[in-house]
């Protein structure tokens, strides 16, 4: 809607008793409650007055907030509201900031229609299984340049998630879906923060997806970005949202001075020392969780919610110097969904390598479930795509297998992210792809082949909760953009990657009761060998048959037909996987890796030893019972 020059005439509006905040929808009309303390006038137009600007005026409840109840109004109505001063004009139409839907252009739509839910017997599985998959719901699938009316990308990932399923698959990660700007995004400029992205399906399509995956035995997390807001097209919306501003910046949702300041984002930083605004994201928090019944969210780039500059102050010595309430209102959204729903899982985009992050708030910290590992990432990628066997670090790829925030679960490990494998803010040579990193130009090769399953090992086999981004499965090389769909013929052409990956989750989660150690806290890197570029580490529960697992790691190009290292146990220890096998790949060499016996004799400082048989750049994972 345009502005206008029109003063707005008097009237004696009358305050909603009804609670909530939006539209709250009752029977025979609609209450509206919005927050604008800097406006003397706030009116509601919609469809169902004609967008007669004078019609329903909001009554000033005295503390910022407006309200008024409309009769008549209903479901599907959309509406904007209109804001102004006795003194100004032009008066200013805004979208409402807790809108659940965004109709034509960027009128706010009242959706209170009940969602059948088929699943309600669901429940997630424990952390210590999960294995999580990345994906982005605008281009998984489809081109984004396809028509989108037609396109649809929830519903089509509806019928695409009983091959994630069957691949192992128990929880996706969905990058952002919140209204953004346009139709084409990886989601991380949000315009309107409770609104499904209207080109993916909206606000149904993602709740079919949701059910449609908790019947699968999927749970679903979303990324959320509270880091800042847009940037891009926010003056309809949330930016100097009442007309008030310091310093021509963005009014009562951001700050107004130099905390705004979000370097690559601008100024749009959110004011997380204002209570309203603290409110705002965190019932934006609950109501993912409520309203869509998800069951985790990953929080972008918490570094600079606590700390407007990103630096690696933990706890912030000085709120004020550091920008803000931030590290509080983090601590606060953890302590309620801790209350809540303890069994949702809240992971941090933190990139500081700091235990305080997933510290519970009672000893200090921010309280997060789990943090991604970035270090993980950087050491474990260094050591399968150098090119020179000599310049691999064992010792580097030892300490990311062993990096622990406290517990287990409370990293997130990976070889790719959207970050790390797309064009980020023009980063000149742009994310590879691991296959594409190993060998440029040549990814399907023996050593992309080889290295980037190695790497898939490592990711799979230890501690923390493995996470793999769209296409890895099956060999994706290509950059990822957003706007390609992914090549569906590298599930047949990769046919055997694609089960390599499939009989690693089954290993991860135990699947035949055979390797409960990679589902436990307990880890011995006992084997470092710099020189041969080998390593072998240990991963049990409890101990004992069916718990202890062996994963051995060959980094170089020799294969061996006799290798001797230690064994916690003695007895036979069966080989469970050999990524060299043929089967994977008609590359790879099938060299054998032999069952072998567990033999009284010190070795690596553990009470007995074995032998046994690795191909190139391979792994082998071993168990005994």
């Amino acid at each position: 809607m345009k502005s206008t020059t029109t003063v707005i005439r008097k009237s004696l509006p009358v305050t909603s008793s009804r609670p909530g905040l939006g539209a709250i929808v009752f029977d025979g009309g609609v209450a509206f409650r919005v927050w604008a303390p800097f406006a003397s006038q706030v009116h509601v137009a919609g469809t169902f007055n004609g967008w007669d600007v004078f019609a329903n005026p909001l009554a000033s409840e005295g503390n910022g907030y407006w309200s008024v109840d409309v009769a008549g109004a209903s479901n599907g109505d959309q509406y904007r509201y209109v804001l102004g001063d006795n003194t100004k004009s032009p008066l200013h139409w805004r979208s409402d900031p807790r809108s659940g839907c965004i109709g034509d252009g960027e009128n706010s739509l009242i959706c209170a229609e009940p969602f059948d839910w088929q699943t309600d017997s669901y429940r997630m599985p424990s952390w210590d299984e999960l294995v999580i998959y990345e994906l982005h719901l605008g281009s998984y699938l489809s081109d984004c340049q396809d028509d989108r009316a037609s396109l649809r990308p929830i519903d089509e990932m509806c019928r695409h998630l009983s091959r994630l399923r069957d691949l192992g698959i128990n929880a996706i990660e969905i990058m952002p879906i919140k209204e953004f700007n346009g139709e084409l995004s990886w989601g991380y400029n949000p315009q309107h923060l409770f609104s499904v992205e209207r080109a993916y399906g909206g606000p149904s399509a993602l709740k079919r997806l949701i059910d449609k995956a908790h019947d699968l035995g999927i749970a679903v997390i979303l990324d959320v970005v509270y880091n800042h807001i847009g940037p891009d097209n926010l003056h309809e919306s949330l930016w100097q949202f009442d007309e008030w501003s310091e310093n021509g910046l963005g009014g009562i949702y951001f700050y107004n001075d130099w905390r705004a300041d979000t370097g690559d984002w601008g100024e749009t930083r959110p004011d997380y020392g204002r209570p309203e605004v603290r409110d705002f994201i965190c019932d934006n928090v609950l109501y993912w969780l409520h309203e869509y019944r998800i069951d985790g969210l990953r929080l972008d780039m918490t570094c600079y919610i606590r700390n407007s500059r990103g630096w690696d102050n933990l706890p912030p010595d000085d709120p004020t110097q550091l920008g803000g309430c931030g590290w509080t209102l983090l601590q606060r959204i953890n302590n309620r969904v801790d209350q809540d729903q303890p069994w949702k899982l809240i992971v941090a985009e933190d990139m500081r390598q700091n235990a305080l992050v997933t510290q519970t708030t009672a000893h200090g910290g921010l309280g997060f479930d789990s943090q991604w590992d970035d270090q993980f990432f950087h050491k474990v990628r260094a050591a399968i795509v150098t090119p020179n066997d000599e310049y691999r670090d064992m010792r580097s790829v030892a300490s990311a297998i062993s990096n622990n925030f406290g517990n287990a679960w409370q990293r997130v490990i990976y070889t790719e992210s959207h970050d790390e494998v797309g064009d980020v803010f023009g980063r000149p040579e742009g994310g590879l792809r691991v296959p594409e990193a190993i060998h440029p130009g040549n990814s399907d090769s023996w050593f992309a082949q080889k290295r980037s399953t190695l790497g898939a090992v490592v990711t799979m086999t230890s501690p923390g909760i493995p996470m793999l981004f769209q296409g890895q499965e099956m060999l994706e090389y290509r950059q990822f953009t957003g706007k390609e769909g992914m090549d569906w013929s590298k599930l047949k052409t990769y046919a055997g990657i694609v089960t390599l990956y499939r009989d690693l989750i089954r290993l991860r989660r135990n699947w035949y009761n055979n390797t409960r150690g990679l589902r436990g806290q307990k880890l011995n890197v006992f084997h470092v060998n710099d020189s041969d570029k080998v390593i072998a580490f240990h991963r049990w529960h409890d101990g004992g048959p069916g718990d202890d697992v062996v994963v051995l790691l060959n980094f170089a190009n020799r294969a061996y037909e006799t290798y001797t290292l230690g064994l916690p146990h003695g007895g036979r220890w069966f080989i469970r996987f050999n990524s060299d096998w043929e089967g994977y790949s008609p590359l790879f060499d099938n060299h054998p890796g032999y069952h072998t016996e567990g033999h009284l004799g010190a070795r690596d400082e553990l009470p007995f030893h074995g032998n046994l048989a690795i191909g190139k750049y391979s792994a082998l994972i071993l168990s005994q019972g």
